[in-house]
This record gives C-alpha cells, structure tokens and sequence, in this order.
C-alpha cells in the first residue's frame, strides 16, 4: 500500500474517511464496549472426580470461576498439593491495565471517526496489534510461570508444565481445555473493522485517482 498514493503530492495517510468506513469504526467502538461485560478466555477441568467439570472465566479485570466462583476454590485447593500459586485476581497485573487499554484504544477510534482521516486510523490500527500481541504473549506466559514456578515442598511432586493455552492438554488425571470466549472473539471482530476500513479506504482512493488520471 502507498502512503504517498498515486497523485503528485497526494498523500494516503492525508485522504478523508467516508461515511461508510467511519460506521464500520463505530462498530469497532460497540465491539470494544462488549469486552467489558463478555469472558475473554475460558479453561475448564474434567477428572472422575470433576464429572461435571471445573470452570475458569478470565474477563478483561477479574477471574470468575463456575458454580458460584466454587470452581475457583477448588482448582486453588488442587494447586496447593502441586505447589502451584493461588490464583486471584492480584496475581493477574494484567488485569490492571487491560481495561483502561480497552478503554483507550475506543476513544482513539472515535477520535478517527471525528478527524476522518486516513493517519490516525493507521495510528490506532497499529497499536491494536500490538496490543493484541502483547496481550498474547503476557497470557501465555503467566501460563508458563504458573506450571513451572512450583513450590518444593508440595505435598504431591509434579514435573513442570505449561497449561494449555489453546486446545486440549491431558495433565495428570485432568482433561484440559483452554478456549477463547465472547469477548476474544469480539476484539477480532474490531480489528477485522479496523483492517475492513483500511482496505476500502485504499481501494476507493486508488479507484478514485485512476478515474481522474483518465
């Protein structure tokens, strides 16, 4: 893509958004708003004893565990006789930060919709990947740490492990699953916008400016 386009001194990065490009950002906005109310990652445990299965939903600022936050309880007891952390919320410094990310990257949006240009739309998409990435890598290290900075002195000796971070991993006597919810799919929903609006926007412009260069 050329940010310089095809017109002596024109500039992509200088070219006005449409009507249609700043609804599809304002979906990206409503996208971004769902994630605070909807799970972002879901990791449920089956063992003989745990017919039924023990949940963990993992929102944007909390842990919430099935059965009341009874699951959490449980698979905490379990950790303690492996030497694995607690989990709380404390533990989780992403859960500090991750909302008012959230929250940043949808004023950024609108500021997009207001200024109507093309420069801040590339701005915010890519510090939407970034963040994307980050929040990635950080999950999957904090599964990392979690299975292998395990207490010495537990009660029941394991070798360190890595829970799954997507998919199915048998651990001990536990079927693992650990899949993406609502909310993950929600922030794909709003960067797909983000790429929609950037990829209409350049086709317009370049069909645009093959029209007036005939």
């Amino acid at each position: 893509m050329s940010l310089t386009g095809s017109s002596p001194g024109g500039r992509f990065l200088d070219e006005p958004l449409d009507l249609r490009t700043r609804v599809v950002l304002f979906v990206a906005v409503g996208l971004l708003v769902t994630t605070y109310f909807l799970p972002l990652w879901n990791l449920t445990m089956f063992a003989p004893q745990y017919r039924d299965g023990l949940r963990l939903d993992i929102f944007s600022y909390t842990l919430a565990g099935g059965n009341g936050g009874q699951d959490v309880r449980e698979i905490n007891t379990l950790n303690h006789y492996i030497g694995m952390h607690e989990l709380t919320n404390a533990s989780f410094a992403e859960f500090q930060w991750m909302p008012f990310v959230i929250g940043a990257l949808g004023l950024l949006l609108l500021r997009t919709i207001v200024h109507a240009t093309v420069a801040p739309l590339v701005d915010v998409s890519v510090l939407f990947v970034y963040f994307g990435g980050f929040s990635l890598w950080s999950f999957g290290y904090k599964l990392y740490r979690y299975g292998h900075d395990l207490a010495p002195n537990a009660a029941v000796t394991v070798a360190p492990f890595m829970p799954p971070m997507f998919g199915y991993q048998q651990i001990a006597n536990f079927e693992v699953y650990s899949y993406p919810r609502a909310g993950t799919y929600a922030m794909v929903g709003a960067m797909a916008c983000l790429a929609a609006a950037l990829a209409w926007t350049w086709w317009r412009v370049r069909r645009s400016r093959a029209v007036v260069a005939t």
